[in-house]
C-alpha cells in the first residue's frame, strides 16, 4: 500500500486485501459499463432443428435504476421513443381487427352448441355431464386464446348476484361538463393553412393537504391532512380514468394520450401528460374543475379492530369472525350493499399547467424529457429529488434526507398501511369487513400490495399511462422496430448477425432454469457470457456503419436485438 492509502497489486495484509473488489462486483462493473443487464435471468434455448440446447442470459428488464441500471436505460429510452413516434402523429393510426378464421368461427360455433347442452344439463340436475362440457368449454377456451383472440365470451354461470347500481347524476359541488358529439378521429387539427399541428403538455396535480415547506414537509404536522392524501394517492388512477372520459366528451374527438405519474415534493402524485391535438387552456381547465371520482366503499375511517386483536378465522363455517362476540364479519358485497353515500371523493387540484407543443422542435425533445425523468428512480427516491434537485447536477445531493423529511414520510407509510388498496385488501378486516377472497391464509391488516409500501407512497399501479391509439404499436412493437432497423442496416452492409433470436422463431423453444440445476453457471459466468456478446454486436453494427457511410451513433444498437 502507498503513502496516500492505494492498494497496489500483491496485497497480503487481511487489511488490503478486504479493501480489493470481489470477481462478482467486477463483473457487474463491467457489466455496466457495457450496458448489460446486471441480473440477467438464465433461461434454457432449445432449437428444435439443430437438435442444440443452451443456457443463455436474458436481460430482466427492471425499469428500477436501483435494481438493474442498465435495464432502467434501455426501458426508458424505448418509452422516449414511444412518446416521441406518437405525439404529433399527422395521420390516424391503423388498429382495426383482422377478419376472424374459419378456425375461429369454428371453434366459437361449438362453443355455443356446447353451453346450450350444458344448461340443459343443469336444469334436469344432471351434475355430471355438466361438469364434463364445462370441461369441453374450457378446452375450446383455451384454444381461442391460443389463436390470439382477445376478450372472453360469456360464462357457463350467470353471476349469483345482480351487479350493483350506483347513482349516474352528478355531484351538486361539481361543475356541469361541457359537451360536445365526439368525432372519430384521434389526429390533432391544423393551424395556419395546414403549416401547424400543434399539441399540447399538461399537468395535473391534486389538492392541498396544508402549508407545506420549500422540501415538501408540512408546516403544521398536526394539521396537515395524512388521511386525505393516502386515500387520493391510492384512487389517483381511477381519478384519471376519469379524466379522460371527460376530456374526449368536451373537446369533441378521441384524444389520446403519453402520460406519467410522479411524486411532487410533499409525496403526493401528479401527472404529467403529452396530449396529441391542441386543446385551450379554457377547456382543460373546465375539464379539470368537472372531473371527480367517488368510491363507493365501506366506511373505513375507524377501525374497529386492532392488529393486536384481530378478527379470527373461523375453520368450520370457513369465514372471519369477531374476537369477542365470535358473530361472522359482513362480506365485502354486504358490506357493499349497505352504502349510502361514498366514502371518499377524490378531485384534482386548482393548479393546471397548459402549454402547446409544436412537433420536431426542441421545445418538444425537451418536455419528452420532462416526462420521462424519474421513470428509472423509485417512487420515494423520485419525490426526494423533486424536493431537493433543480437540475439533473444536484441528483447526488438530493439523497441525503432531513429528521423532519423522515417523519414526514412515516406518518404518510403509516396512513397508508391503514388505507385499503383494493376489495381484496387484507386492511379492511380492521375495519370490520371481510375483503374478497379471504381465506385461512390472510393476515388481517396485512396486505402485500404495492401502494402500502414505502418506497412507493400510495402509488401501486403502472407510473406510465399510454392511451391504445397513441402510437398504433405496443411496446413489443416499438422494441420490435428497433430491433428491425439494426438488423437492416447489417443486412445492407452484407453481415450476417451472430445474434440470438428471442422471439419469433418457431423452431425455438424458451425453458426456466432452476438454481440447482446442473447446466446453468453462476451469475459472474452469464455476466461474461452477455459482455462478449455485446462486444460482438458494438462490432457487427460498427462494421455496418462503416460499409454504409453512415454517420450513426454505435449506442443505436444498445438494446436493440437484446
Amino acid at each position: 500500500m502507498t503513502d496516500d492509502g492505494e492498494v497496489v497489486a500483491g496485497a497480503s495484509t487481511p487489511a488490503e486485501r478486504s479493501v480489493l473488489p470481489m470477481a462478482a462486483d467486477v463483473a457487474r462493473a463491467m457489466a455496466a459499463e457495457h450496458g448489460v443487464c446486471i441480473r440477467p435471468v438464465a433461461l434454457r434455448r432449445i432449437d428444435t432443428q439443430a437438435g442444440r440446447t443452451e443456457v443463455v442470459p436474458v436481460a430482466c428488464g427492471s425499469t428500477r435504476e436501483d435494481v438493474c441500471g442498465p435495464c432502467a436505460v434501455k426501458a426508458r429510452t424505448l418509452r422516449m421513443a414511444q412518446c416521441r413516434e406518437g405525439w404529433h402523429l399527422d395521420e390516424e393510426p391503423d388498429l382495426s381487427p383482422r377478419e376472424p378464421t374459419d378456425e375461429e368461427k369454428e371453434i366459437v360455433g361449438a362453443r355455443a352448441d356446447l353451453v346450450v347442452a350444458y344448461r340443459a344439463a343443469r336444469e334436469r340436475g344432471d351434475d355430471e355431464t355438466a361438469e364434463e362440457l364445462a370441461e369441453q368449454v374450457e378446452d375450446l377456451d383455451e384454444q381461442l386464446r391460443a389463436l390470439g383472440v382477445r376478450g372472453r365470451l360469456a360464462p357457463l354461470d350467470p353471476p349469483e348476484r345482480a351487479r350493483r347500481k350506483r347513482s349516474t347524476r352528478r355531484r351538486q359541488d361539481a361543475p356541469n361538463l361541457p359537451r360536445r358529439p365526439v368525432e372519430d378521429r384521434t389526429v390533432g387539427q391544423t393551424f395556419g393553412a395546414g403549416r401547424y399541428r400543434p399539441s399540447t403538455f399538461v399537468t395535473w396535480t391534486l389538492g392541498s393537504y396544508g402549508r407545506v415547506r420549500e422540501d415538501g414537509t408540512p408546516v403544521d404536522p398536526a394539521s396537515y391532512d395524512y388521511r386525505r392524501a393516502a386515500r387520493d394517492a391510492i384512487h389517483f388512477a381511477a381519478l384519471l380514468d376519469r379524466l379522460w372520459q371527460n376530456t374526449r366528451r368536451c373537446v369533441g374527438w378521441e384524444v389520446q394520450y403519453f402520460g406519467t405519474v410522479e411524486p411532487q415534493r410533499r409525496g403526493a402524485p401528479h401527472f404529467h401528460a403529452a396530449v396529441r391535438g391542441s386543446i385551450s387552456r379554457t377547456d382543460v381547465r373546465a375539464i379539470t374543475e368537472a372531473t371527480y371520482h367517488q368510491v363507493w366503499w365501506p366506511a373505513h375511517d375507524q377501525a374497529v379492530h386492532t392488529a393486536d386483536r384481530p378478527p379470527q378465522w373461523d375453520a368450520v363455517r370457513r369465514v372471519f369472525t369477531d374476537p369477542d362476540t365470535g358473530t361472522a364479519l359482513p362480506s365485502w358485497d354486504d358490506a357493499c350493499d349497505a352504502v349510502t353515500e361514498p366514502a371518499h371523493v377524490v378531485r384534482f387540484g386548482e393548479q393546471v399547467h397548459v402549454k402547446g407543443i409544436l412537433g420536431g422542435t426542441e421545445d418538444a425533445g425537451r418536455h419528452i424529457g420532462y416526462l420521462t425523468k424519474y421513470l428509472t428512480k423509485s417512487v420515494s427516491h423520485a419525490a426526494r429529488l423533486s424536493a431537493a434537485a433543480k437540475g439533473e447536477e444536484q441528483e447526488e445531493q438530493a439523497r441525503p434526507v432531513s429528521d423532519r423529511q423522515r417523519a414526514h414520510a412515516r406518518r404518510l407509510h403509516a396512513e397508508l398501511a391503514m388505507t385499503p388498496c383494493s376489495p381484496r385488501c387484507a386492511v379492511w378486516l380492521l375495519y370490520g369487513v371481510t375483503p374478497k377472497g379471504a381465506g385461512a391464509r390472510t393476515t388481517p391488516g396485512v396486505c402485500r400490495g404495492k401502494a402500502h409500501r414505502a418506497e412507493t407512497l400510495g402509488l401501486g399501479g403502472r407510473r406510465v399511462l399510454v392511451s391504445r391509439k397513441w402510437s398504433g404499436k405496443t411496446l413489443d412493437d416499438h422494441r420490435a422496430d428497433r430491433t428491425a432497423f439494426v438488423r437492416q442496416l447489417l443486412a445492407d452492409a452484407g453481415i450476417t448477425p451472430t445474434t440470438r433470436t428471442t422471439t419469433g422463431d418457431p423452431a425455438v423453444r424458451w425453458e426456466p432454469t432452476r438454481p440447482n440445476d446442473p447446466d446453468v453457471p453462476g451469475r459472474p459466468v452469464l455476466l461474461l457470457a452477455a459482455i462478449a456478446e455485446r462486444q460482438r454486436w458494438r462490432a457487427e453494427y460498427t462494421a455496418a456503419q462503416l460499409a454504409a457511410s453512415g454517420d450513426l451513433p454505435c449506442s443505436a444498437i444498445d438494446g436493440a436485438a437484446a
